[in-house]
């Protein structure tokens, strides 16, 4: 096992806790935790500053980007440990994820595995194969872009491979149940999930227990095909999940995916969309609820580089306790060839209680004025006073009022999920977090 000294912000987010520590990551310890100690936490702004290039033009935000050219390579040795004085993981905790960036074996023991996997396919459906490293289609879409998805991709000798065979519509979800046993024991995971010619699935993946997870979900959206991925991140107290979501969309395809994060010590989830030919469609749904000491983190990137696609984003979240985080940034690139594209991403967040943070960052990059629209917003705020003066004037408590509020808030997000199971699993669970905070 390789241990790695990894020194970045635990109140990452925070710019001049990491501006202290920046260059000194992983070369000056005690002066890196020094300034952490130093350092308070300011509030958030109520509105992030949303970067947008336009063609010709290169700000220093989006030259430090760059988020289309990135490094991709299945080599553990080519990818760096995170620092925070890189633009991927300024805002990241650093010593909270350090676990997952050790080149560990999954922590599997005779009859007990670190992660348990519970695999239920729709009837009519093909059985769930497995495929090793450098049999296609796995590795055909997902090439690593950063350490743990390399780790994870290396240390998984045989992936899960789900499929929707071709013209073939499934009633009931294709399901993983992923059950950690164990804060301390290490899992890593590569699940391929494939829609094949005009076919139609929905993929559920269910988290919950808890382990150290580094994992890799690879998408292929046939041409013509209707796609459905919701992922549940519901773990316990004391997990921590790093996970690389990187989706293909073919021709005329159609791919939905919905990223649900309600527990966790923390989770990061970098999902990527892009397109392998005209025609097609990527909607990115997304909800998280950060308590006490929670942190998770939603990293987007959708890259239009075929003509005639679309995709629309919107991601919704609230916060409650000391030290309760999120973070959000999404980032949509338009490439030359990307003619008539249209594309919107969306963030919003609510924050219920003094001592908790959000921070929203949607970037746009466009190499192409022929495009049919562009745009983008993120806000952060607290309860609106109108709303709660509305409620309350029509006799109803304020306690109640506030719950209403916040039901209405996620309602857009839940309303669109296809499985009535989730749906109500979510709406249960934000009830259970409301009670917690406004009894």
């Amino acid at each position: 096992m390789t241990t790695t000294d990894v020194k970045g912000a635990e109140n990452a987010g925070d710019p001049s806790a990491n501006e202290a520590v920046g260059h000194a990551a992983g070369a000056a310890p005690v002066a890196a935790q020094t300034a952490l100690d130093d350092v308070e936490t300011t509030a958030a702004p109520e509105l992030e500053e949303e970067n947008l290039t336009l063609p010709g033009q290169d700000s220093p935000a989006t030259a430090a980007l760059h988020r289309g050219a990135r490094k991709r390579s299945f080599e553990v040795s080519d990818h760096e440990v995170p620092r925070s004085d890189v633009e991927e993981w300024r805002f990241t905790p650093l010593r909270r994820f350090a676990p997952l960036f050790e080149d560990v074996a999954t922590d599997d023991r005779e009859g007990d595995p670190a992660v348990d996997y519970q695999v239920t396919v729709p009837e009519g459906a093909p059985e769930a194969k497995t495929l090793a490293i450098g049999e296609a289609p796995r590795g055909t879409v997902l090439v690593p872009e950063d350490l743990t998805t390399a780790l994870a991709s290396a240390r998984t000798e045989q992936a899960l491979h789900l499929v929707a065979a071709k013209n073939a519509a499934y009633e009931t979800p294709f399901r993983v149940d992923i059950t950690g046993r164990g804060a301390d024991r290490r899992g890593n995971a590569h699940l391929v999930l494939e829609t094949e010619e005009s076919s139609s699935a929905i993929f559920v993946l269910n988290h919950t227990g808890s382990a150290q997870y580094a994992q890799n979900v690879e998408i292929i959206a046939g041409d013509n095909s209707q796609m459905t991925v919701i992922s549940v991140h519901d773990w316990d107290d004391d997990a921590l999940h790093i996970a690389t979501h990187h989706a293909r969309v073919g021709r005329d395809a159609k791919l939905k995916h919905v990223a649900v994060t309600l527990g966790g010590s923390g989770v990061r989830l970098n999902s990527i969309g892009e397109y392998a030919a005209p025609g097609g469609e990527i909607e990115k749904l997304g909800l998280y609820f950060s308590d006490e000491d929670q942190f998770f983190e939603n990293r987007l990137f959708v890259d239009h580089s075929a003509p005639h696609c679309t995709s629309n984003v919107a991601y919704k979240g609230a916060l409650q306790g000391r030290k309760a985080r999120s973070v959000w940034v999404g980032d949509v690139l338009i490439r030359k060839e990307a003619e008539g594209t249209n594309t919107y991403e969306l963030n919003r967040n609510l924050v219920l209680t003094e001592g908790a943070r959000a921070d929203s960052v949607p970037n746009l990059e466009i190499e192409t004025g022929e495009i049919e629209g562009a745009g983008h917003a993120a806000a952060t705020g607290r309860f609106d006073d109108e709303q709660l003066f509305y409620l309350r004037a029509r006799g109803i408590p304020e306690i109640e009022a506030r719950r209403l509020v916040v039901r209405g808030f996620f309602a857009e997000i839940i309303q669109q999920i296809d499985v009535p199971e989730i749906r109500e699993r979510l709406s249960a669970a934000i009830e259970d977090e409301l009670a917690r905070s406004m009894n």
